[in-house]
């Protein structure tokens, strides 16, 4: 057995039983072992940000981590943009990045690079393995690193003579860490600051206390206390849906955000963080909470949501109490006529599935979204946490290989979608089903409005040929029938709901360009 080979088989022991891979020559042994180890889904991926981004998505929904199989540092750094996201979202990845053999580096190959350097920034965790010997081992710890809650990015970068040369073992990475426990003070410090606020309190969700009964608990307590509830801007994965606890997010225009927030005296954390802009504006606030505001942190992300609302409500004896904000069952009436933002979000709501994951990369076209989608069947929600655009299509594709059985719409910008279009190949090859709209308003159409927010001045002619992807306008059916995806257009909201429709119904990609 070589290196390679005692490699995959550490992965599949451990339960690392996807793959996705853009393989080069010092990853050659890795993928001819992959025919002498069972149990490994190999995905290609034929642009890096789509293997990241896809394993993003992936333990998003199978809330376990796949690998990636990158080749040297230039591919690596290829993928980096969509493994910032992944680390903002928290989520556990393992990289197997080749290099060259151990004795080659010293010849300053063309591909030779630092690539231990390139991984640091976007890695929890980064280590070169120094042998075949300790290969196994080495991959044992970076699954360890990936699966401890709430998700790591576990870099190993494997050299081509440590993948051929003799291993004698496998080795079985350890079983996931329990997430930690929030101290009684906390809780009863929490507990204080929301009966001290009432109406002025505000109780800030993040990570998996958007999910399941977390999320319920923390409706019960709304209830009690009077508090409001939100979410982050940006979510890996909301549970949402008729029947669940309906939760506005903290909005992403500062003079929007801070008028929400204006009235907020006690703030409390539950896995998330205190509310901040994107960006620096002039004359503006980077903190979005009054000066005055309280902050109480009940519970980091890293620790056992769960636990620490189930104790919150306990102190607040809201165990039993009706949850607050539970959304009703609602699908908005079919708009006509002319293509708006409002009329896309009530088509949406009307028609989203039951059971659906829908991957968020809409940007300034899915503001209104939210309130129209709220009281469809229950559905995930997953949102582009990092703001490196160029994620919806790779993270629909790694959602959908975590669960074939469920059908994924994708909402996404159509300047965005051209960073990672190489994913339709995959979603084509692979057979995913997923329902894809392309917003085609022919522009970077957010870049727009930060012009104004920074104090910039009106575009002149320069300016608006950086923000316009026009001449040539992009064929999005023709780009999409090109990598083997079923395309059709929509330019008024009847076209739409026909559109949707059609893609609902397949078993396999479809997209719809959605002219704006």
């Amino acid at each position: 057995m070589n290196g390679a080979e005692s490699l995959v088989r550490t992965l599949v022991g451990s339960g690392v039983d996807v793959c996705f891979t853009n393989p080069g020559t010092s990853e050659m042994h890795f993928v001819a072992a992959l025919d002498r180890v069972d149990g490994m889904r190999c995905v290609l991926g034929l642009f890096e940000g789509v293997v990241t981004g896809a394993a993003d998505g992936y333990y998003r929904i199978a809330g376990k981590p796949a690998s990636t199989l990158l080749h040297l540092g230039p591919g690596l750094g290829n993928g980096l943009a969509n493994l910032h996201n992944a680390r903002r979202a928290r989520s556990g990845i393992v990289n197997i990045i080749g290099d060259h053999a151990t004795y080659h580096i010293q010849h300053d190959a063309p591909l030779t690079s630092d690539i231990e350097g390139i991984a640091r920034p976007m890695s929890n965790w980064v280590k070169t393995s120094q042998s075949a010997t300790t290969l196994a081992a080495d991959a044992a710890q970076a699954i360890t690193i990936a699966r401890t809650p709430p998700g790591n990015i576990a870099t190993l970068i494997v050299p081509a003579d440590n993948q051929w040369g003799e291993a004698p073992a496998v080795a079985v990475a350890q079983a996931p860490h329990a997430r930690e426990r929030v101290t009684s003070e906390a809780v009863v410090n929490a507990a204080k600051a929301l009966r001290a606020g009432g109406k002025s309190a505000l109780l800030l969700l993040g990570g998996v206390a958007l999910t399941g009964r977390a999320l319920e608990l923390a409706g019960r307590i709304a209830a009690k206390t009077g508090c409001a509830l939100s979410a982050e801007y940006a979510n890996a994965r909301e549970e949402r849906g008729a029947g669940r606890v309906s939760l506005p997010r903290i909005p992403y225009v500062v003079d929007i955000a801070t008028k929400t927030l204006q009235d907020v005296r006690q703030l409390v954390l539950v896995g998330a963080d205190v509310p901040v802009a994107f960006f620096a504006y002039p004359n503006k606030p980077s903190v979005l909470t009054p000066p005055d505001c309280a902050i109480t942190k009940l519970a980091s992300v890293e620790q056992d949501l769960e636990h620490a609302l189930a104790a919150l409500a306990a102190e607040l004896d809201a165990s039993n109490t009706p949850p607050a904000r539970v959304a009703p069952p609602l699908r908005p009436e079919i708009p006509r006529g002319r293509m708006t933002q409002e009329g896309i979000a009530a088509i949406l709501g009307a028609y989203i599935p039951e059971n659906a994951i829908v991957v968020d990369e809409a940007i300034t076209t899915g503001r209104s979204f939210a309130s129209f989608t709220a009281g469809a069947p229950p559905h995930d929600w997953l949102a582009i946490v990092g703001g490196s655009i160029g994620f919806a299509l790779p993270c629909s594709v790694g959602a959908a290989i975590a669960a074939p059985d469920r059908k994924v719409v994708t909402l996404e910008g159509d300047g965005s979608a051209m960073y990672t279009l190489q994913a339709l190949w995959t979603m084509a090859r692979e057979s995913l089903d997923v329902t894809i709209l392309v917003f085609a308003n022919r522009s970077y159409q957010i870049l727009r409005g930060e012009l104004a927010g920074v104090g910039a001045g009106e575009p002149g002619k320069r300016a608006v040929d950086m923000l316009t992807i026009d001449r040539p306008d992009l064929d999005w059916v023709g780009l999409a029938k090109a990598q083997g995806v079923e395309a059709g257009r929509a330019e008024t909201l009847e076209e739409l709901e026909v559109q949707f429709k059609r893609g609902l119904a397949s078993n396999g990609p479809y997209l719809i360009e959605v002219v704006l």
